[in-house]
């Protein structure tokens, strides 16, 4: 008989969905603290027997091994404190790949392979995932306002006259101010997780995470739309008023007109 010990069997690396949902454009996460409470920003903590939770202020949810069951149960609990509801939730799903001899690595368009689901590794993939959807909204609303833009300036080109109205053109402006305020204040892409200040050998998956979801290139790409944006609505701002000015002005050189003529016609008849 051989003396070699038998080769363990490799194990089957077990995997865990996570889903990112962009609920809002604000979550209020205060009260929800719990003694089981693994960060407080974002808030996070763990549901159920094995489900992990991260809540950001940017009305983004980040849920980690739940059921579909579970996920309805816990969005119904927080929908309250939701504010700034849209008609469409985004939503954004990674599979975690957990094998104790493997490394954290992500494969392009395959699984985030992680050695384990230690809540600091669980925060800097949310902190991924959260940016990365709220990002995808940004992203699909300034598309529709240069969707809008469009045809405006489309119009002025082929007419030489504005379509649309400074009102419009304002409305637009807020919107693009609005994206704004969230990428550059609530959102914060360039910032790093707090969790990498007392975990820096994370340092790395965080930026495997970062590159797998473009998200310094997409916030780059973002603001260069946005600047587009603003500038076009106030150019076209502009060329509004100038014109509402010409129109202004020759209205008055017609009342002008008008008032001389009158005043002539009167001068004939006090003469006749």
């Amino acid at each position: 008989m051989s003396d070699t010990p038998p080769v363990p069997a490799r194990q089957t690396p077990m995997r865990v969905t996570a889903r990112a949902l962009a609920l809002g454009a604000r979550l209020d996460a205060h009260g929800l603290e719990r003694p089981d409470t693994i960060s407080s920003t974002p808030l996070a903590f763990h549901v159920g027997t094995s489900g992990f939770v991260a809540l950001y202020r940017f009305g983004v949810a980040v849920l980690v091994g739940l059921s579909p069951v579970e996920e309805d149960d816990f969005i119904r609990q927080i929908k309250a404190r939701v504010s700034g509801e849209r008609d469409r939730v985004d939503d954004e799903t990674a599979v975690l790949e957990v094998s104790a001899d493997g490394d954290d690595r992500i494969s392009p368009g395959g699984p985030i392979g992680m050695r384990d689901l230690s809540p600091q590794r669980l925060l800097v993939v949310a902190d991924g995932l959260a940016k990365s959807v709220s990002l995808g909204r940004d992203e699909r609303e300034v598309n529709g306002v240069l969707d809008v833009i469009e045809p405006f300036a489309a119009g002025l080109s082929r007419t030489g006259r504005p379509p649309g109205t400074r009102r419009t053109m304002l409305m637009l402006i807020g919107q693009a101010l609005l994206v704004q305020h969230r990428v550059a204040g609530r959102v914060a892409v360039e910032e790093k997780p707090d969790v990498l200040w007392d975990r820096p050998d994370l340092e790395r998956l965080y930026a495997r995470v970062e590159d797998e979801y473009e998200l310094q290139e997409r916030t780059r790409t973002l603001k260069r739309k946005l600047d587009v944006i603003v500038e076009t609505a106030h150019a076209l701002t502009d060329v509004i008023e100038a014109d509402r000015a010409t129109r202004l002005e020759a209205t008055i050189v017609v009342l002008i007109v008008f008032e001389i003529a009158l005043t002539v016609i009167q001068m004939t008849l006090f003469h006749h």
